[in-house]
């Protein structure tokens, strides 16, 4: 059973950061490739950002290019999204999900809701102008 948990969310100015974490429960969490989704009042859940199980890889929808990182510390089991230049538009709650163990993919494939076996309760982040 994977379990995730994710954590810093919050209230921020528009233009300021934040860091959030995500807490897995898993046995061999370095097998599994990880991924950031956002879903905002009214809209459907969206990729925001992946990163592979060997962290060679990562992903990023184009709206977040060059503002937020994803990365891991498979010592912790935890992943990060590492989120600057924050914009109104960023305000969603935020989810992590863990993907099939030793996959990989396309852009276009681990993009996809269901390419992910488990997700975290998620936590909000909230930007105001």
């Amino acid at each position: 059973q994977v379990q995730l948990v994710e954590s810093g969310g919050g209230l921020v100015q528009a233009g300021g950061s934040l860091r959030l974490s995500c807490a897995a429960s898993i046995r061999a969490f370095s097998r599994y490739p990880m991924a950031w989704f956002r879903q905002a009042p009214g809209k459907e859940r969206e990729f925001v950002a992946y990163i592979s199980w060997s962290e060679r890889v990562t992903y990023y929808t184009d709206s977040v290019k060059g503002r937020f990182t994803i990365s891991r510390d498979n010592s912790k089991n935890t992943v990060y999204l590492q989120m600057n230049s924050l914009d109104p538009e960023d305000t969603a709650v935020y989810f992590c999900s863990a993907g099939q163990p030793d996959s990989s993919g396309n852009y276009f494939n681990v993009a996809q809701v269901s390419a992910y076996i488990s997700w975290g309760q998620g936590t909000q982040v909230t930007v105001s102008t």
